[in-house]
């Protein structure tokens, strides 16, 4: 049966488990129809538009 050679030190251990919690960027894309910046895969949060067809109703803000 493996057993370990030596002692492992805390920081190595501790950097060996970080490398699982890198944080990754969130696909951002430009809406083609508003060309805001959305989240990819996601309805629009500006226009409500999403693959080209509106999907939400968006009321118009009045400070346009």
């Amino acid at each position: 049966m493996a057993t370990p050679k030596g002692k492992v030190s805390k920081a190595r251990r501790d950097s060996r488990r970080s490398a699982h919690w890198k944080l990754s960027m969130p696909g951002i894309v430009k809406c083609p129809h508003c060309q805001q910046m959305k989240l990819s895969h996601r309805v629009c949060k500006h226009c409500g538009y999403y693959d080209g067809k509106e999907v939400v109703k968006m009321e118009e803000a009045a400070n346009n």
